[in-house]
């Protein structure tokens, strides 16, 4: 169990030391909005691992294959989720001008960075395929469904201390100094790469609608 484990945890780290949309949210709070945001934000994340390993432990992938439309749905939720964020910072980046980057960014609260945090796990359909292949993985080298089921707070802790320490490195004062510098072209970039995350759901989503 022990060893099936660790493979199962050095696969995980490894997808979550890559850049993606977890590491692209965290990012961003951390550098122009807080440390605490950043780090509440990475708690949502953990709390959105938690949820996806524990439901595909539990059989939720039986669902997605009965009805073929949750996962689109997924898809166009994402989709849509993502676009929004994107949307908004490149309506931010308009705004921005050195030194004035905390000022113009719209303040989250630590509930509400928790909430976004979680929403970018919960409707981002690559990272439901990623924990649907690692709980079939685990399930699939004879651990029963509450060994599949305890591998859910690994997971979770995992996400929460390496996109808490991305939290951390990204909000020091040398990061947000040199942030402030390009801040209006650096919201640009993360919001245009929200953007085509979001475009590219949206249209597989419409793609496989289209295909029922």
């Amino acid at each position: 169990m022990y060893s099936v484990f660790l493979a199962a945890l050095a696969a995980t780290v490894a997808a979550q030391l890559a850049p993606g949309p977890n590491f692209l949210a965290v990012t961003g709070v951390a550098l122009s909005q807080s440390r605490k945001a950043a780090v509440c934000l990475a708690a949502g994340i953990a709390s959105g691992v938690l949820l996806w390993v524990s439901a595909f432990a539990l059989g939720i992938s039986a669902l997605f294959q009965a009805y073929p439309l949750a996962g689109i749905l997924l898809q166009l939720c994402g989709g849509l989720y993502f676009l929004y964020i994107g949307i908004k910072a490149i309506r931010s980046s308009r705004h921005m001008s050195a030194g004035q980057v905390r000022q113009f960014s719209t303040p989250l609260s630590s509930s509400g960075a928790w909430r976004r945090g979680l929403l970018v796990v919960l409707t981002n359909p690559k990272a439901a395929l990623m924990w649907a292949a690692v709980t079939a993985f685990l399930s699939g080298s004879g651990l029963p469904p509450e060994g599949v089921l305890a591998f859910a707070p690994v997971g979770a802790g995992s996400a929460f201390v390496i996109y808490g320490s991305y939290g951390v490195l990204f909000s020091t004062p040398v990061a947000i100094r040199a942030y402030n510098r390009v801040a209006s072209q650096i919201e640009l970039v993360f919001g245009g790469l929200f953007g085509l995350l979001g475009i590219r759901f949206l249209a597989d989503g419409i793609g496989q609608l289209r295909q029922i």
